[in-house]
């Protein structure tokens, strides 16, 4: 497993399925890019990974440098002040590093002075990975040229190492030699860990990838957490795996009960679904087949034969080779196409419609995990940013927010009790229904799971039976008034605000995932009371949000038909705004 990957790829968009074979066989968590040919405005989507990229200087499209960055780690971006062609990224894998991607163009003079101030500018300890297209000794070229001698320098001048050995990483078609202008430079104190292997495969470019491994990878990596993978599930052995007896429910504490349906729905789980893999994503081609992964071998025993034997004839051979493997891909990508879009029909919705469009065009979500910096302090690592935040979140709904007089008006409140006089016979305090039950579970979504890993599809799969005894433990939670106390933990998922600063944790909103179990009790009664308000009238007709067949669209069509009045009678049309900050995190 490679922690860092360094390529020319000359052209980063028809090499993309060469990229992924990179990420597959390397799985880094940074790969740096020379030579991408992307313009300012151009990006490009790959899953599991974010972009960030700087165009080449000119009209002419070429150059160009790029990052590649796992959201698997927390990163954060550096702003450079140079002319070069740079980018960089600070990164936590096993700790915090800065990663640059430099290429520096042969036939374009670079100003010593340029290189200096770039180095200057990297918070240590740092890694430079590029093609700087210089040529000394000390990486394995007979010669040496002018850019390789202030390459000499700028190691020299900052105390720099230098990771290359005396592998070649660039072939020169013409002239059918190898050469050495790729480098990865460090600081000294990553040298004991890092080390530098050159990968055999070209992958359609003339440059070959740089493989730069870190010994204390293996004590950082990111286990996810496993689910359940529902496509592959087993309902049936599920359904007679998962009783819930009215022992079960009724002969313990409500606590008890609880987890004694929780123990019972997961056993059956585990017996009956299988979980997703800890192990790393590969990127998919969905449009590769026998004829891609035939011809691809093909061209390799092709380039192996060149490489024994670099004959012209073994390179026109490799050529060749390389020709009709692209050209079988080409076909492969269009004819994968084509039969996608004869399967759509009427009967298609357009939820996986559109997910199948956007696989094929390599459109995902991103969500990269950022650095943050707490009072101008850099949080870098997993534990340290989750913690962050929810000392923020914490603060955020703390009691010392509000004024002293709000303060003194709540407790005294709070002390008073509700005069809520209703009869235990109302309709709305009965016993929930098998029917309120069943429709509560048809009208569910899909929902990620709270802490204790119950998911929706595993109650609406159960036995008539074991539905029975679930409402009547959802009964005596609604009788007894004792709320599970399980129940009352949730897992909570930061989310930024949009348009904010990602780096600052004040501008992260929770998301709690409570457990399923409860969110349905939670919905039956929810039910109830929107009925007896709607059918009571005890909601606003102003109110527009949180209403069935209604949303805050009505108020924007209200407003505008005021607006429209004022205008046609000329009057004035006078409107006041409120924003509450923090509004739900504080009530």
């Amino acid at each position: 497993m490679a922690n860092f990957v360094s390529w020319n790829c000359r052209g980063i968009k028809n090499k993309f399925s060469d990229l992924k074979d990179i990420i597959n066989s390397h799985q880094p968590s940074i790969i740096a890019l020379q030579e991408t040919y992307l313009k300012a405005e151009d990006t490009i989507s790959l899953q599991h990974y974010n972009l960030l990229h700087k165009h080449g200087i000119g009209h002419r499209i070429s150059g160009g440098v790029a990052l590649l960055i796992s959201n698997s780690f927390p990163s954060a971006p550096l702003t450079l002040n140079t002319s070069l062609q740079a980018i960089a990224v600070q990164i936590h894998t096993h700790s915090l590093i800065s990663v640059c991607s430099l290429y520096l163009p042969p036939n374009t003079p670079v100003d010593q002075v340029c290189l200096n101030n770039l180095v200057s500018q990297l918070p240590e300890p740092f890694i430079i990975l590029g093609d700087m297209n210089g040529h000394s000794p000390l990486w394995g070229n007979p010669d040496t040229n002018t850019r390789g001698l202030q390459i000499e320098k700028l190691l020299n001048d900052h105390n720099l190492c230098l990771l290359n050995n005396d592998e070649s990483t660039y072939f020169h078609e013409p002239t059918r030699t190898f050469h050495s202008v790729d480098l990865a430079i460090c600081t000294p104190s990553l040298l004991p860990y890092l080390s530098l292997q050159v990968d055999n495969d070209l992958h359609n470019s003339d440059h070959f990838p740089l493989i730069i491994s870190d010994c204390r990878r293996q004590n950082s990596i990111i286990h996810s957490v496993l689910r359940y993978n529902f496509k592959t599930s087993n309902w049936c052995k599920f359904s007679s795996i998962a009783k819930i007896t009215k022992e079960m429910v009724s002969n313990n504490s409500i606590d008890t009960a609880v987890e004694n349906v929780t123990a019972v729905l997961i056993a059956a789980a585990d017996c009956s679904i299988p979980k997703s893999s800890n192990t790393f994503k590969k990127q998919r081609k969905v449009w590769w087949n026998s004829d891609c992964r035939e011809a691809k071998k093909k061209q390799r025993k092709a380039w192996t034969r060149f490489c024994r034997s670099p004959t012209t004839a073994n390179l026109i051979c490799y050529k060749q080779a390389k020709a009709i493997s692209r050209r079988i891909q080409r076909r492969s990508k269009r004819e994968s196409w084509e039969k996608y879009i004869s399967s759509i029909s009427s009967t298609i919705s357009s939820k996986k419609l559109w997910e199948r469009v956007k696989k094929t065009c390599g459109i995902f979500r991103s969500s990269n995990i950022r650095i943050l910096y707490n009072n101008g302090i850099p949080v870098t690592s997993l534990q340290d940013i989750a913690n962050c935040i929810a000392s923020e979140l914490a603060h955020t709904t703390k009691s010392n927010n509000y004024s002293v007089s709000f303060l003194h008006h709540k407790f005294t409140s709070e002390k008073q009790k509700l005069n809520f006089n209703c009869s235990p016979y109302a309709p709305y305090n009965r016993d929930f229904t098998f029917f309120e039950l069943k429709r509560c579970l048809s009208e569910i979504h899909r929902s990620s799971p709270g802490p204790d890993n119950i998911s929706y599809n595993m109650i609406q799969h159960l036995s008539d039976e074991s539905l029975h005894n679930l409402l009547f433990l959802y009964n005596r939670i609604w009788h007894e008034r004792s709320f599970p106390s399980s129940w009352q933990q949730a897992i909570k998922i930061p989310v930024l605000k949009p348009g904010k600063e990602p780096s600052n944790p004040r501008n992260y909103r929770p998301i709690a995932l409570t457990n399923c179990m409860c969110k349905i009790l939670e919905k039956m009664a929810n039910k109830r009371l929107v009925y007896y308000l709607e059918t009571n009238g005890l909601l606003s007709p102003f109110q527009s949000g949180f209403r069935q067949g209604r949303s805050t669209i009505d108020n924007l069509l209200a407003l505008e038909t005021e607006i429209r009045n004022a205008f046609i009678r000329r009057q004035l049309a006078v409107g006041i705004f409120f924003d509450i900050e923090k509004a739900y995190d504080r009530a």
